[in-house]
């Protein structure tokens, strides 16, 4: 009896079909599994990259004057870390012993609040309800707090679980420290790597680009964004540990995720400048208006110099990208999701821009002459 070719061919391309979906269905199963395995990783070893992809300029600066590549990365991170676990290790002592002083004093009501002054009453607007207000918590704090028990106690656990995430960020950050510099000693292969990954996804044309395009936007967020934040907030410490501002670490935290998302540092500056003009006046409460008002202006200063050129990323890209990344992966996703939506952005950017070119140049080359 003859074969049918068409029934011949048709189980043939039955067959393959079954085949490749095996073994798409098995390739999925081992990347979702892998996925799993590394998923409680993920945000450190994406944040370590970003730290290496950051720190690769300084590193070959002082390797071209130093030498000794091993040993420069070793002090840099060294010194990174110190910078980090020091002053957070101090502040949270303080700010701890603070705290439990500050219970036991609201338990003995000890605690007491220090009498207005006139220029209080001189504030447009609200100057008469703030006098009357630090007035009564001057004679009576309990009393004058009671009305805002519930506000204060969801403030009080907001800005201690604050807090805590940013002592967790601070852990993760040293962890993504190491496997950053793990990234800059093999720095040549992993940029090897990374080039092929990129050949393999757009072309060998494109993959180059894609991937310097890549380092140069992660670069520019990182230190454009994430750092102009870091220093700002920093700063800002400075200026209100020694006019004894209460919670002054939590208030630098809250500037530094304010700069983040591209809000104005002086929403919170702002009120703590009426406050220590509550509770003082004359040269150093003005040194410090000045002071902090220049510190909140200063991101527009850093940004220009830390903001690579050529990668302009909107407001709106980093704003989605810090709260999201906040989100889903906690402080630490805060600094990490503003860089990885702007590097999305970016490169789909860039896709759209050489399809657009694409077209054009095939419907000029049909185009009679």
């Amino acid at each position: 009896m003859p074969i049918d070719p068409d029934s011949s061919r048709r189980k043939e391309q039955i067959q393959l079909a079954v085949e490749i979906a095996t073994k798409l269905g098995l390739l999925f199963i081992i990347l979702y599994v892998s996925y799993l395995i590394v998923k409680p990783f993920l945000g450190i070893i994406l944040w370590g990259i970003v730290l290496a992809v950051a720190l690769a300029p300084l590193i070959d600066k002082l390797e071209s004057k130093f030498g000794n590549r091993k040993k420069i990365i070793v002090a840099v991170m060294a010194a990174f870390v110190l910078l980090l676990v020091v002053p957070t290790w101090q502040l949270s002592g303080s700010l701890i012993s603070s705290t439990q002083s500050m219970v036991a004093a609201v338990e003995k009501k000890e605690i007491s609040v220090p009498a207005p002054t006139e220029r209080v009453k001189e504030w447009p607007l609200v100057g008469e309800q703030v006098y009357a207000f630090m007035e009564k918590a001057h004679t009576d704090l309990p009393k004058a707090l009671e009305p805002f028990h519930k506000q204060i106690k969801g403030a009080i656990l907001w800005l201690a679980g604050l807090l805590k995430g940013a002592l967790t960020t601070v852990l993760l950050t040293i962890a993504s420290v190491i496997i950053a510099a793990v990234f800059l000693i093999s720095h040549k292969s992993a940029v090897a790597l990374y080039r092929r990954i990129m050949r393999r996804l757009v072309g060998a044309e494109r993959g180059d680009d894609w991937a310097r395009l890549s380092a140069l936007t992660v670069r520019s967020v990182a230190t454009g964004v994430v750092g102009v934040a870091v220093i700002q907030s920093l700063l800002a410490l400075i200026g209100m540990i020694p006019m004894g501002i209460p919670l002054a670490p939590l208030w630098a935290v809250l500037i530094m995720f304010l700069t983040i998302i591209q809000m104005p540092a002086l929403i919170v500056i702002g009120p703590m400048i009426a406050y220590v003009y509550s509770v003082s006046s004359g040269v150093p409460a003005t040194i410090f208006a000045v002071y902090m008002l220049i510190v909140g202006a200063s991101d527009g200063v850093l940004k220009p110099m830390l903001m690579g050129r050529g990668v302009d990323i909107p407001m709106l890209v980093i704003l989605i990208g810090a709260i999201g990344g906040m989100m889903l992966m906690g402080m630490l996703g805060l600094f990490l999701g503003a860089v990885i939506l702007a590097l999305s952005y970016k490169l789909f950017e860039v896709w759209i821009t050489e399809a657009a070119e694409g077209r054009s140049e095939a419907d000029g080359a049909a185009s009679p002459q």
